[in-house]
Parts: C-alpha cells; sequence; structure tokens
C-alpha cells in the first residue's frame, strides 16, 4: 500500500510538472466521463420535471382523445382519421359512469393576443370546461376561472398566464381589462400562478376560456381531450371500463373492433418516457465510451513512453533488489492515478456542463451520486486495463540492458 501510494505521489508530480501534456493525455477521459456525468444529471433532471408536471394530472385522473400516444408518423396518420369525441360523448361520460366523480374536456389552438398596441404571438389558447381545477392540480392566483354559466352562456372571458400579464399588462391591473384573440374580444376575469419555463418554452403563455366559447369562436370541428377523475384510486380500472363501454357503445363499434379512441394514465405516459429516457441514455453512453477508449489508448502511449524515459531508473531498481511484480505495481499505479485524476477533472466539467445547460434551457438538474462513483469506477478501470501492457514492459526489462540503456 505504501509502494501505491509513493507511486501515486509520484505520478500527481509528474502530471503538474507536465502541465500541458497531462491534460492532453487525459482530455479523452475527461470528455468520456464529463459527457456521462452530464446526461444522467439532465436526465435526472428532466425524470423529476416530468414526473412533477405528471403528477399534476393525480393518482385517480385518467385521459381519453383519439390520437393518444403516438410514437410515429403512421400511427399519427392512422388516428387522425378516427372520429372525433364531442362534447355529447362527454356528456354521455359524465350521466352513465359511476365510478367517475369529474368527467371534463378542453379543445386547444394558438393566435396572437393583442391588448390596445401591445400583442405577443402564439398564445395558446385553451377552452376548457367549468370542472377542469377540480380534476388537474391548477393553481388560480387572482380572480376566479371560467364558471358554469360562463360555459353557460358562452360569455367572452378569459383567465390568463403571467406572459400575458407581463406583456400586455405592464404596471397595470389586468383584471377587468381586455384581450383581442382571433378577432374578438374578451374580458380578464383571473390569472394562474407563475409556471417559469422549460427548454425555453414558456408555460405562462396561455389563455383558458369557456368551452362553449372556444367553440363558438373557433369552431366545433376540433375532437375534444377528455379529463375524468376516478371517485377512488381502488376504482380507477372500472371507471376506465366504464369509460371505454360507453365510448364503444357510442361509435357503435362491433364486438372484435379495436378502440377508436385512447385510454391512459399518468403512469402509462411516465412509463412511455421512461422507455425513451432510457434509450437515449444507452445511445449517449455508447457514444462517450468512445471517448474514454480513445483516452485509454492515449495513457497506454503516454505510459509505453514513460517506460522508455525512465529504462534505466527501471534497471537501478532490479540491480537493487526490485521484483517484476514491484515494477509492474509502480507502472499501474501511476496509470491508474493519472486515469482517476482524469475521471475527476470529467466528474467536476461533467457538473459544470449539466448546470449551464439547465441554467439555459429551465430544465432542472440532478447529479446522482451512483454516477460520480461510476464516473471513478470506469476512469480506474480504463487506467487499469490500459496501464497492463506497458506495466509488463517495463517489468520483463532486462536490468542488466536497463542499466545499458542510453
Amino acid at each position: 500500500m505504501l509502494q501505491f501510494f509513493e507511486s501515486a505521489r509520484l505520478a500527481l508530480a509528474a502530471i503538474w510538472g507536465n502541465k500541458l501534456r497531462s491534460i492532453l493525455t487525459l482530455i479523452g477521459i475527461i470528455i468520456g466521463v464529463a459527457t456521462i456525468i452530464a446526461i444522467v444529471s439532465l436526465i435526472t433532471g428532466m425524470n423529476q420535471y416530468v414526473a412533477a408536471e405528471i403528477s399534476t394530472l393525480g393518482a385517480t385522473t385518467f385521459m381519453m382523445d383519439r390520437e393518444g400516444i403516438i410514437t410515429s408518423e403512421d400511427q399519427w396518420w392512422e388516428r387522425s382519421r378516427r372520429r372525433r369525441i364531442q362534447l355529447q360523448d362527454v356528456a354521455a361520460i359524465a350521466q352513465g359512469c359511476a365510478h367517475c366523480a369529474e368527467v371534463g374536456a378542453r379543445s386547444i389552438t394558438s393566435r396572437t393576443a393583442k391588448a390596445g398596441n401591445r400583442h405577443i404571438d402564439d398564445v395558446w389558447i385553451m377552452g376548457s370546461t367549468a370542472n377542469f381545477p377540480n380534476i388537474v392540480d391548477f393553481d388560480i392566483e387572482n380572480g376566479y376561472y371560467p364558471t358554469e354559466s360562463d360555459n353557460e352562456h358562452r360569455r367572452p372571458v378569459a383567465f390568463i398566464g403571467y406572459d400575458l400579464i407581463d406583456n400586455l399588462f405592464p404596471g397595470v391591473n389586468h383584471i377587468g381589462q381586455t384581450i383581442r384573440l382571433g378577432g374578438r374580444d374578451y374580458t380578464v376575469i383571473g390569472n394562474g400562478k407563475r409556471r417559469g419555463s422549460t427548454l425555453g418554452q414558456s408555460r405562462d403563455n396561455y389563455v383558458i376560456i369557456p368551452l362553449s366559447t372556444f367553440q363558438k369562436h373557433f369552431g366545433e370541428r376540433r375532437s375534444l381531450d377528455v379529463f375524468v377523475k376516478a371517485d377512488s384510486f381502488e376504482s380507477m380500472d372500472d371507471a376506465q371500463n366504464e369509460v371505454r363501454m360507453i365510448m364503444r357503445a357510442r361509435h357503435k363499434l362491433n364486438y372484435g373492433e379495436d378502440d377508436d379512441f385512447e385510454i391512459y394514465t399518468a403512469g402509462d405516459i411516465m412509463t412511455m418516457w421512461e422507455n425513451f429516457s432510457r434509450g437515449a441514455f444507452v445511445v449517449m453512453i455508447g457514444i462517450s465510451s468512445i471517448a474514454l477508449v480513445v483516452g485509454g489508448i492515449v495513457i497506454m502511449n503516454i505510459m509505453l513512453v514513460s517506460v522508455t524515459e525512465r529504462t534505466r531508473e527501471i534497471g537501478i531498481r532490479k540491480a537493487i533488489g526490485a521484483r517484476r511484480v514491484n515494477i509492474m505495481w509502480q507502472f499501474l499505479s501511476e496509470s491508474l492515478t493519472l486515469s482517476v485524476v482524469g475521471g475527476t477533472l470529467g466528474i467536476g466539467l461533467g457538473a459544470l456542463a449539466g448546470w449551464v445547460l439547465s441554467g439555459l434551457s429551465g430544465m432542472p438538474m440532478g447529479i446522482e451520486i451512483w454516477s460520480v462513483i461510476a464516473g471513478v469506477l470506469v476512469s480506474g478501470g480504463i487506467g487499469t486495463i490500459f496501464g497492463v501492457y506497458p506495466a509488463m514492459k517495463a517489468a520483463r526489462l532486462d536490468p542488466i540492458e536497463a542499466l545499458r540503456y542510453e
């Protein structure tokens, strides 16, 4: 063990004495480990973000729409030809589903929003039923959400996000003000809490209006997204089965025919996301492994150069009694120290890269302890594997020939 620490000390002194060569030697290891740390931290952060977003649906809520979770272009074309889900379907579910506590619906489009001489483009406009905040986790900060009465009378009222407040009504009380959407005026009745942005996309760039008003002003031909809250977690399966039977009956589907709608829960969305993130993780680890292997080859070459430069030193050590295992252990220790230093620098660089990307994208980041340990172990393993050949070459040197080496 003392020999290991002495070898490690010599390796660290050599790194410090030849900084440029050391950085060039370790750059492959640094890049490989930094890539792994950055990827793991970002994927961990994205997993936390997706889980938090999906959790707004709640454990007893599920969704139904015409397309469902699309995973290919062919699937999108096939499902876009399905029969639309309409308000009559929503009403039938609310009336016939015994295990459904709440049934709501929404429809979405985008337009430019104007107020006076100010405007903001590509605003998400969502028409929803009045009970939507009862089904999903939605925070109201000021005013009120469009009510059942607003829906029934198709009132032009709008519940807005903070992007509209900041851009259309700076320094002004927005409640009671008028905004113009698609050539029509709406009265602002409230706003939600600020939600921030993700991947550069703002989550406060929205307007919510009554669903009936939405269909009157933007058309009724869009298929609706349906949100259903079961009366308990235990009755989730029963509620989904009831919704499926009601929809199949309304769409006159025969026995053996596939559903022409999709029902999915927060768990289904999370499973799809986990499969995607796992695939992305494997691909990126494969790419970063190339840098690690290149880094290992560079370390082996540098160690071979070191063996040649120190041939007389090896001869002297053998002449005064050093055994082959001592010489081999010395060079393996140096190779291991070199690669671990590179891995440590890579961990720091990867954490910094993850922090910068997180700041630019707005996504959270999270560094897993296992990824730090894996970074050290992988870099150490690379140094050990690629240090074996130079160490064996040094250990097999003939002491007489080594002493004669100039």
